[in-house]
């Protein structure tokens, strides 16, 4: 069986909207987020659950993979009830929300559970998602249940 890897390129905020949907529930860890300042690069580490295997069929074992969120030409990266010293907590990733500010400069807000955020500022949307490495099995498939919140 032949593994196809994503590899997504975003520019625009519907590009970043399908990225949005890949990576929902995706986990990641403060260690795992690294802000290049001088290169004006922001790289984020997730182990991504599979969504687009799960879709193709009832028989299909539940998977993650490494994936690699990589934005380019960044502005500015600000964190919302991130604690960046709790490099070993997990942060469940939820959705990408953008829009574009008065000085054509884009605002890219990174949502996790517990209300924590990360906010990019960026000039323009260049944003990767790429696959690393091979797929393992989970036994967990992420559920989503709005009446138990």
């Amino acid at each position: 069986m032949t593994i196809k890897f994503l590899k997504l390129n975003a520019t625009t905020i519907e590009d970043l909207k399908v990225l949005s949907a890949h990576l929902q529930d995706s986990i990641t860890q403060p260690g795992n987020i690294l802000h290049l300042n001088k290169n004006r690069i922001l790289l984020i580490q997730f182990n991504r659950f599979m969504w687009e295997d799960v879709e193709k069929g009832v028989f299909r074992k539940n998977k993650r993979i490494l994936s690699i969120l990589k934005f380019e030409n960044v502005l500015s990266v600000n964190a919302k009830n991130l604690n960046q010293k709790k490099k070993d907590h997990f942060l469940d990733f939820l959705a990408i929300e953008s829009k574009i500010l008065s000085d054509k400069s884009y605002e890219i807000v990174l949502h996790f559970a517990g209300d924590k955020l990360i906010k990019v500022n960026s000039e323009v949307i260049d944003c990767f998602l790429d696959d690393q490495g091979e797929p393992w099995e989970t036994k967990n498939k992420p559920r989503h249940n709005i009446f138990d919140e």
